[in-house]
């Protein structure tokens, strides 16, 4: 007993945690299999359960029964594909929707970097460039103000018959997405707003414009109703804190000690306030800095001046900027305008052309001009029946067409919006009608003389007459005695 009090004594509730060694034996790894896989996030999850894409993403991209789709997390899945074909031709098209709302992928990687499953590589369309800036290098450097530029599809040499230049760009989700942009233009020309239309896109939030949420669930309009409450005073004091927090995300400083101090100032290696990435690489200021550590003396004022030289030369090229002080690989320029085309989901209100059309026919002042308006409104299928409905003035515009579609006024039902109908004649029943003729007729004063009044009643006569032939001329039906026998000899 003594031995198990001790045993008791001896535990706790607070146990040493051990990690535990995943052994490296290949039955243990799925390198291989994952090799043909490609990676991808869900941007907005409280649409897109992490189930649904897996059982009809297949179907969307026509590799059904060649995939197999994983859920490792609420938000992440993965898919392994049989053959590598099918793997390109998924990741060739770049952007994919699912429920409306963009998804982001890419292949698998063994070691995934910090920012994996953040970019989306998508064309967009710029328009309204200026026709003295119309180069390949100013339509890259528009480009990057939205992300990284790969691609631009632009043949300087053949007909340009599109309004916009389109740009592949490596777009960073986190980011809105930029509908237009003012730029200023050089040497006084003055401004211009660049327009810019993210192909394959469709939902996303039309406060803030971006691509994780809706506007009700938009965290800038929840910040700014939970703020509505506040002071005054409180509010100019945020905005102020938010203020000098922007500023300060732009401005890196050089100390004393650095090697750079007083070669390069603040605004050279700083963060770019369009872009939001670094002017100079870090590597790049790291290489500098050896390259000038490594003499001493006079050489090394040499080295400082060349490294000053050679970053104030590169100032007013961007395309070396680019290439030499961020270390970003050139665009790719290809004469295929139309590599990688998508649709472009708009978001502006559509206007009613049909109320424009009702105007111009009420203009209208002749029955032929009419007539030709109802043949511009007649759906397809209907000229046969355009005809007949003209006939006589040629004003009846009312047209029923086997398409199940028909012009002319309507009202809206629950069932269906059927046409309304016009209201019937109050005409008296005939026989109130013949009694009122015989009264006209007995009294000649009312109008009509005696020479109409015989007229009319030898009609009436002629019709009656008719009536009654017609009635004898009915063929009636024959009438066959069943099971009469014989006739009699």
């Amino acid at each position: 007993m003594g031995n198990i009090d001790r045993a008791f004594e001896s535990m706790s509730l607070e146990e040493e945690e051990v990690a535990f060694n995943l052994p490296g034996l290949p039955q243990f790894s799925a390198k291989e299999m994952n090799k043909l896989s490609i990676m991808g996030r869900t941007l907005y999850p409280e649409k897109q359960n992490i189930a649904d894409p897996i059982r009809d993403m297949p179907r969307k991209w026509q590799v059904a029964g060649r995939v197999q789709g994983v859920a490792p997390s609420k938000t992440t899945f993965q898919f392994i594909f049989k053959y590598e074909h099918d793997m390109e031709e998924v990741l060739r098209k770049s952007v994919w929707t699912f429920n409306d709302w963009s998804i982001v992928i890419d292949r698998w990687k063994e070691k995934p970097d910090e920012d994996y499953l953040k970019y989306l590589l998508v064309w967009v369309r710029i328009r309204n460039i200026p026709v003295n800036h119309y180069t390949v290098e100013a339509i890259a450097a528009l480009g990057d103000l939205i992300g990284r530029v790969d691609v631009v599809a632009c043949d300087p040499d053949m007909p340009q018959t599109n309004d916009y230049v389109r740009v592949r760009v490596l777009f960073d989700v986190s980011r809105p997405v930029r509908r237009s942009k003012v730029v200023n233009l050089p040497k006084g020309g003055g401004s211009a707003t660049i327009w810019y239309n993210f192909e394959r896109i469709q939902k996303r939030c039309h406060h803030c414009q971006r691509l994780t949420h809706e506007k009700d669930k938009c965290p800038i309009l929840i910040k700014e109703r939970r703020t509505e409450a506040h002071v005054r005073r409180d509010l100019i004091i945020q905005e102020k804190q938010k203020s000098e927090d922007v500023k300060q995300t732009y401005v890196v400083t050089i100390e004393k000690d650095d090697p750079l101090y007083g070669v390069l100032n603040e605004e050279q290696v700083g963060v770019d306030k369009a872009t939001g990435r670094r002017i100079i690489n870090a590597e790049v200021l790291q290489q500098m800095r050896e390259y000038i550590l490594a003499t001493e003396g006079g050489e090394k004022l040499v080295r400082q001046e060349r490294v000053r030289k050679s970053v104030t030369d590169l100032d007013n090229d961007p395309m070396a900027q680019k290439k030499f002080l961020r270390l970003e690989a050139p665009p790719i320029i290809t004469n295929e305008v139309d590599k990688g085309k998508g649709l472009v989901y708009g978001y502006s209100k559509k206007t009613a052309p049909l109320q424009k059309e009702d105007e111009g026919i009420r203009g209208l002042s002749s029955s032929a001009d009419i007539g030709s308006a109802a043949s511009m409104r007649l759906p397809l299928g209907c000229e046969e029946e355009r005809g007949s409905h003209q006939e006589g003035t040629g004003t009846n515009l009312f047209v029923d067409c086997s398409t199940g579609f028909s012009i002319g006024s309507s009202i809206s039902r629950s069932s269906g919006t059927p046409k309304v109908k016009k209201a019937g004649r109050n005409r008296p029943p005939k026989r109130f009608r013949r009694q009122q003729l015989r009264l006209d007729l007995l009294q000649p004063g009312k109008g009509e003389d005696a020479s109409q009044g015989e007229s009319v009643v030898s009609k009436r006569k002629a019709r009656e007459m008719a009536g009654n032939f017609s009635k004898i001329a009915r063929r009636n039906n024959q009438e066959v005695v069943p099971n009469g026998g014989l006739p009699d000899q």
